[in-house]
């Protein structure tokens, strides 16, 4: 293999290799303004837009042991890895092909699975990471919080009992 090559192969294995996830995207429309645009929007989630050879990201991909990618490797593409952030980054690239229209998700891969472009907008969907942190974060509180009240409310009742009586005693 000539040294050329083997140094794209070794390039883009180091990008698949910076995250759980990579995303396949058609960029055959973009400008060069839009990706420039797309790629400081992915910045805030860590993330990089790459353009890459089919033929070194297939060969990457495999020595890599990730799933085949085979069939999207048709026309060019890009690959969009990095951070851990993954349904940010989903949610990024859905809202800036909705505004532009000029990219295609082709499939992407999550963790060690070969997911759809369909199932990489439901990704989008989901909560962040730090939404997700914060709604635990709540569930695992909420017990403590709930019992807190429980004791609270007996000395709170015997409070109120003895106001009530002070008022009658005043009425009277």
């Amino acid at each position: 293999m000539r040294v050329e090559k083997k140094s794209l192969i070794d390039e883009v294995a180091g990008h698949l290799k910076k995250s759980d996830y990579v995303i396949l995207a058609n960029y055959d429309k973009l400008t060069v303004a839009d990706v420039a645009e797309l790629r400081r929007r992915l910045v805030a989630h860590q993330a990089e837009f790459h353009v890459v050879k089919n033929s070194s990201l297939r060969v990457a991909a495999q020595a890599l042991s990730l799933p085949s990618v085979d069939s999207a490797l048709v026309g060019p593409t890009a690959i969009v890895v990095g951070g851990k952030n993954s349904p940010g980054v989903a949610k990024v690239l859905r809202d800036f092909i909705k505004e532009k229209q000029k990219v295609t998700l082709k499939v992407g891969i999550l963790g060690q699975k070969l997911i759809t472009a369909k199932d990489i907008e439901k990704l989008a969907d989901m909560p962040s990471l730090e939404i997700l942190r914060a709604q635990l974060l709540g569930l695992l509180n909420q017990p403590a919080t709930l019992m807190v009240r429980v004791l609270n409310a007996v000395p709170q009742g015997v409070v109120n009992v003895l106001q009530a009586k002070v008022r009658a005693a005043e009425g009277s």
